[in-house]
């Protein structure tokens, strides 16, 4: 992405406070999105700064996954206290339903569930929200991809609002099309590059978009500001500054990390393999490479091509999830059949399993299949909201029996 960079006569915090200052200036409200990770406690240690210059007072929104290690839980307590002059607080520790990469049999689970109190892992912290109700767009069964933009909106009261996020464009090449990459259906602020229109007076605001790892920690050590311990235990633990990320733990690229639970809390982890369908065997297996969880390299089982492989994986599934990705496939075949204009995809390509990679194959979507890619982010899909999956299923319906596919 080097290439693609216009470098700017300034380094990247003064150009960040720049940006920050700007929110302040053009916007009544803002919230800081806090998940206790290095990029966003920078994030809002930056935004207090201006927040507490100019007496304003900022919302913060921690969404508690419950199955978080104790020491983000610490920090974050630390960073609402620290900051408690100036913040309006929102620590969500309410059901929310989000992406299983370790089950195929529950792909989805909802943290905070109450028909589940007694498999919780720990309990919510005294100053958080418990109460889904005070919120009158919550909806029972909301995924994260539901709820945030729901909560912007209702956090904007109808005004000029701001919502912050601590996202680098240096972590993946989605990240750099979000926001670097021009767009005909993206609208920028006022042609700010770091401000995106989300929907009406709502905008989502990126400050550090152009910081590396290695910036975070520079910050960190001549600031002296608090970061999470968290960081320090995963770098005794053998974890490189580029692999150390805080997260929901479940997911098919985060679960990688479900080894830390062992080491730092094995208590925890204990309770966690109560609570999460499948995360016992995504321990143990989360660093194995091949066939066992798609990582890194797969290879193809005898008498297989690719194509037969990926039907094989689908009809091994509990039927919901097979037609959940039979829906997918079907819309990925036929987008390559339009883009291409070939009835059929190739059995596998050269670097077709790359990241950076959008060369269609069936290896590829053997690679989904075994990483438990729910959502198929690896074959370009989004998480489909809830309020429109029943219309979806409906649609996929009616779609697959005109196409024949899958």
């Amino acid at each position: 992405m080097g290439q693609f960079r216009n470098y700017l006569e300034k380094d990247v915090l003064t150009a960040s406070r720049e940006r920050i200052s700007y929110l302040f200036d053009n916007f009544e409200r803002i919230c800081v999105s806090f998940s206790g990770g290095k990029d966003s406690t920078i994030m809002l240690h930056l935004t207090m700064d201006e927040a507490v210059k100019r007496n304003r007072t900022v919302g913060v929104l921690f969404l508690d996954w419950e199955c978080q290690f104790t020491d983000t839980i610490k920090h974050v307590n630390e960073i609402f206290t620290f900051y408690e002059n100036n913040i309006e607080p929102y620590w969500l520790c309410i059901p929310i339903k989000t992406w299983n990469g370790c089950s195929q049999f529950e792909p989805e689970w909802t943290c905070w569930d109450k028909t589940k109190k007694e498999l919780w892992v720990r309990q919510p912290d005294n100053i958080s929200i418990t109460d889904p109700s005070i919120f009158p767009f919550y909806k029972q069964s909301m995924t994260f991809e539901d709820f945030m933009p729901e909560f912007a909106k209702w956090y904007s009261q109808g005004k000029m609002t701001a919502s912050l996020i601590g996202l680098r464009c240096g972590e993946s090449l989605s990240r750099w099309l979000n926001i670097c990459a021009k767009n005909e259906y993206k609208e920028h602020y006022k042609n700010q590059q770091s401000i995106l229109k989300s929907t009406d007076n709502n905008f989502t605001a990126y400050p550090i978009y152009d910081w590396t790892t290695e910036d975070d920690w520079i910050y960190y050590a001549r600031s002296g500001k608090p970061y999470n311990r968290l960081y320090n235990k995963m770098y005794q633990a053998g974890m490189t500054i580029s692999q150390m990320r805080i997260d929901e733990p479940f997911g098919s690229t985060q679960r990688v990390s479900l080894w830390l639970y062992h080491i730092l809390e094995p208590e925890l982890w204990a309770k966690m393999i109560s609570r999460v369908a499948g995360v016992n065997a995504a321990g143990l297996y989360c660093r194995e490479r091949g066939d066992i969880l798609g990582n890194h390299k797969i290879k193809l089982p005898p008498n297989h091509t690719w194509k037969s492989f990926a039907l094989m994986l689908i009809n091994t599934m509990p039927e919901r999830t097979a037609e959940h990705y039979k829906n997918k496939i079907a819309v990925y075949l036929k987008f390559w059949e339009k883009e291409l204009n070939i009835m059929d995809i190739p059995d596998f390509q050269e670097n077709d399993t790359g990241s950076k990679d959008t060369k269609p194959s069936w290896r590829r979507i053997c690679k989904s299949l075994l990483r438990n890619d729910y959502w198929c982010i690896k074959l370009g899909f989004s998480p489909t909201k809830t309020s429109a999956y029943t219309h979806y299923l409906e649609l996929m319906k009616k779609r697959r029996e005109k196409w024949k596919l899958i």
